[in-house]
C-alpha cells in the first residue's frame, strides 16, 4: 500500500501568477476610485468606445441582416397578397363600371323612348323585344307581350327614332313586327321640306330604304327627311321614317331612285313602343257605273208639246218632210243640221201637156 507523501509544495511559477494576478486587482481598485473620484478617464473612456464602435457594428452586421432579410421576406409576402386583392377589387370595379354604363345607356334610351311618346301625346306601351329577325329576305321582330296586354294586329311599333314597323300577328304572349326595311313592305311617306307624296319601300337591308319612281320634277333633295303621309290609314301621319342620302335617275332616265336611312335603330334596343290606338279604315263606298251621256228627260203623257215657233215653217215645208221632233227629244239626241227658219220655195207646177 503506498504512502501518502503529503501536500504539495507550490512551485515558482505558480506563485507569480497570483502575485500578478494581485496586482491586477489592486489597479483596478485604483483605477476605479480615481474614476468616482476626480473623472480624469471620462475622456478616455469616451475615446475608447469611438475606436470600438466599427468593431461593434461588424460584429452586429449578421445578426442585422438576418433581421432585415426575414423583414423584406414578410413585406413581400405581404405585398405580393395585397397586389393580388387590389387585382380582384379592380376587376370587380370594372365589371360594376361596365354594369352601370349598360344601366346607363338603357336608362337614357328609355327616356328617349318616353320622351318621344310625350312629344307626340301618343297611348303607348313599352314592350321588350324578344326575338330579331334580321335576314335579307325577312326583316322582323318578335315582342315579348301579346294579345293579353292589348296588343293587335295593325299597331305601329316605334322607338325614339322613329317608325320601326307593323304588327302582323299576335299570340297571347307574343306579337309578331313587320320592319319597315322587309322587302314586301311600303310606307307612304312626304317629304317635310316640299310635301311631296312618295312610297318608301323596304330593301333587306336594316340600314336602307329605297325610292322608286320619283319624278324629276319633285324637288327631292339629300339630307330631305320623310315622314309618314297617312295615306292608307295604316300609319299615323308625322312619324319620322328616314333621311334622303342618296339621288340617282333610274335605267330609262324617267326618273329619280333614292337611298334612304332609316330613322329609327332598327339593329340595337332592347324595348319598343307599340300604338296602343289604331287608326279605322275608312268606310267604303260602293262603286257606281257613270254613263257617258245624262238620262234622257222624258215629259209627262198628259203634257201639251208647246208650239214651236218654227211651226209655220213646217208647214210650209215639203210632204217629205219629217215632223217637228219634242223639245225633250232634241235635247236627248243632237241634230246633225238645224232646222231652217225661212220658208221653202213652193214646187214648180207641172208642164202642160
Amino acid at each position: 500500500m503506498p504512502t501518502y507523501p503529503g501536500p504539495s509544495v507550490a512551485r515558482p511559477g505558480d506563485v507569480v501568477g497570483t502575485l500578478r494576478l494581485l496586482g491586477y486587482l489592486g489597479l483596478a481598485l485604483v483605477l476605479i476610485v480615481l474614476d468616482q473620484r476626480g473623472g480624469w478617464l471620462t475622456q478616455a473612456r469616451t475615446q475608447a468606445n469611438a475606436l470600438v464602435q466599427p468593431l461593434w457594428a461588424v460584429a452586429g452586421l449578421p445578426g442585422r441582416l438576418m433581421e432585415r432579410l426575414n423583414e423584406d421576406a414578410g413585406t413581400l409576402a405581404q405585398l405580393t397578397e395585397r397586389n393580388r386583392e387590389l387585382r380582384r377589387q379592380l376587376l370587380l370595379n370594372q365589371a360594376r363600371m361596365a354594369r352601370l354604363q349598360a344601366l346607363a345607356a338603357d336608362n337614357a334610351r328609355l327616356r328617349g323612348l318616353l320622351d318621344a311618346a310625350e312629344r307626340g301625346n301618343l297611348d303607348v306601351l313599352l314592350v321588350p323585344i324578344l326575338d330579331v329577325d334580321l335576314d335579307p329576305s325577312r326583316q322582323r321582330l318578335v315582342l315579348d307581350a301579346g294579345s293579353r296586354v292589348g296588343l293587335r294586329v295593325g299597331q305601329s311599333v316605334i322607338d325614339a327614332g322613329g317608325l320601326l314597323g307593323q304588327i302582323t300577328g299576335t299570340t297571347p304572349m307574343h306579337a309578331e313586327v313587320l320592319l319597315v326595311t322587309d322587302p314586301d313592305h311600303a310606307v307612304p311617306v312626304v317629304v317635310v321640306r316640299t310635301g311631296v307624296r312618295l312610297v318608301a319601300y323596304g330593301t333587306g337591308r336594316s340600314d336602307r330604304l329605297a325610292l322608286r319612281h320619283v319624278p324629276m320634277s319633285s324637288d327631292l333633295k339629300v339630307g330631305d327627311v320623310l315622314v309618314t303621309s297617312g295615306l292608307g290609314n295604316r300609319f299615323p301621319p308625322g312619324f319620322p321614317v328616314g333621311t334622303v342620302v342618296a339621288l340617282r335617275p333610274d335605267e330609262s332616265r324617267a326618273f329619280l331612285v333614292g337611298d334612304v336611312r332609316p330613322a329609327a335603330q332598327l339593329d340595337r334596343g332592347r324595348d319598343v313602343l307599340v300604338q296602343l290606338s289604331v287608326p279605322d279604315a275608312p268606310p267604303v263606298r260602293a262603286l257606281t257605273f257613270d254613263p257617258a251621256l245624262p238620262p234622257v228627260a222624258t215629259p209627262p203623257a198628259t203634257a201639251a208639246v208647246p208650239a214651236s215657233p218654227v211651226a209655220p215653217a213646217q208647214a210650209g215645208a215639203p210632204a217629205g218632210a219629217s215632223p217637228a221632233a219634242p223639245a225633250g227629244a232634241r235635247a236627248a239626241r243632237p241634230q246633225t243640221r238645224p232646222a231652217s227658219t225661212t220658208p221653202s220655195p213652193p214646187s214648180a207646177p207641172p208642164p202642160a201637156p
